[in-house]
């Protein structure tokens, strides 16, 4: 990717959706609803503090998040959708076990 973001900007991958329902029912691509979880691709260096300290992100590449739904700006960087937000705009990291690479409960 030659695309780098910039103070606290930070450049996500959305986690693909369930493509069958719990119930079994195949859900079409127009009907999915739009994962609010993801994978940081690329993290801006942070942000400058009052004194002109640089503060750095708590993200970083490779991290997997969870953001508000409707955060964000879409954009299509050498053809992939991914999605541009600040890192107010992340509500948490989801922490994986080491030993079984599965979400942390």
């Amino acid at each position: 990717m030659k695309f780098r973001p910039l103070h606290d900007r930070v450049v996500i991958r959305r986690s693909e959706g369930d493509l069958i329902s719990k119930g079994g029912i195949i859900i079409p691509d127009t009907a999915k609803e739009k994962p609010a979880q993801g994978e940081v691709v690329a993290a801006g260096p942070g942000l400058r503090d009052e004194s002109g300290k640089l503060v750095p992100l708590d993200v970083k590449a490779g991290d997997l998040v969870l953001f508000g739904k409707w955060s964000g700006t879409e954009v299509k960087i050498d053809g992939e959708e991914l999605l541009i937000l600040r890192e107010v705009d992340l509500l948490g990291i989801v922490e994986t076990t080491a030993a079984t690479g599965r979400q942390a409960a």
